[in-house]
């Protein structure tokens, strides 16, 4: 049966319209909705977000028209989770066909394991990283599944919003960041956690694609990373400049403004676990939603 999962992620809109009896994907697009922008840190979605939801939401739903889906299965995550008016556009969606799921940061974070789970065998233990725009999830798993979740409000876009930054990023810049994680995080951290580092899918696939220059083609399976390398590129991301990142091809546009963010975050996080080994999955919450374990 042709099924769709359709993730309203706070940054990104994603679409996925897979068969699930023989778990071939189809086709798969996304959007740069910026839901989150304007309203996130207030606890709303701004009129002008809202609209760039809904049209992408009919554009999303016209497409599974095209591909003959049966059943479509969309999902809310940190933006509708804390927005007031969250209501208001899950009404305007259901009106041309679209049933929206708002789920807590916990289920999230368990349909990003069982999307992730599906590339990468936990032969040893490992973290997963999902860095979204309202908020991000950790994972530690290992062979017998996950044994510590977490899902934090330090997503891009209300960092974005909360502070002001210079270009390209001051050493001031990034302390505050780095602060704001740790009065957030540090107890998380604090825990025996694994020294092997999971990228799901998003930001990661942009991180691998700036590393090597070439489109993240991961075909099913997590790849791993070399690991000094990876800062190395983390480190370029945190000190380039806007102009620069938007003459980078490799960077999509919905991530131009906030790559530094992602790159700040995910550096303090290989830094707080003291991690060993990187891999980034090109799976993550959709791919759990349509093909995950029940």
């Amino acid at each position: 049966m042709r099924r769709a999962v359709i993730d309203l992620g706070t940054n990104t809109f994603n679409l996925l319209v897979a068969d699930t009896q023989t778990q071939q994907i189809l086709f798969q697009t996304k959007e740069g909705v910026a839901l989150g922008m304007g309203g996130i840190n207030e606890r709303r979605i701004g009129p002008e977000a809202f609209q760039r939801a809904l049209t992408t939401l009919r554009a999303f739903k016209e497409l599974c028209v095209q591909w003959q889906v049966k059943e479509i299965k969309a999902i809310g995550t940190s933006a509708l989770r804390d927005a007031q008016n969250a209501n208001e556009l899950l009404t305007s969606a259901s009106d041309f066909g679209i049933q929206i799921e708002v789920i807590t940061g916990l289920q999230e974070a368990n349909l990003i394991y069982k999307g992730v789970e599906l590339t990468f065998a936990f032969a040893q233990p490992a973290l997963i990283m999902d860095i979204g725009g309202g908020s991000t999830e950790f994972i530690a798993a290992d062979a017998q599944g996950p044994f510590l979740a977490h899902s934090f409000d330090i997503g891009v876009s209300r960092l974005f919003q909360l502070f002001e930054f210079q270009d390209p990023y001051s050493t001031l810049d990034i302390q505050k960041v780095e602060s704001f994680l740790e009065e957030r995080c540090a107890a998380f951290f604090k825990q025996a956690l694994p020294k092997v580092l999971i990228g799901a899918s998003g930001s990661f696939e942009t991180f691998y694609e700036l590393l090597h220059f070439t489109p993240f083609e991961a075909k099913g399976q997590a790849l791993q990373v070399d690991t000094k390398q990876f800062l190395q590129m983390l480190d370029l991301i945190i000190g380039s400049t806007q102009a620069e990142r938007d003459q980078n091809q490799q960077i999509i546009a919905i991530r131009k403004r906030m790559a530094p963010l992602a790159a700040i975050k995910t550096r303090w996080v290989l830094q707080q676990m003291a991690a060993e080994k990187i891999f980034i999955s090109p799976y993550s919450l959709k791919e759990g939603v349509l093909f995950g374990k029940s």
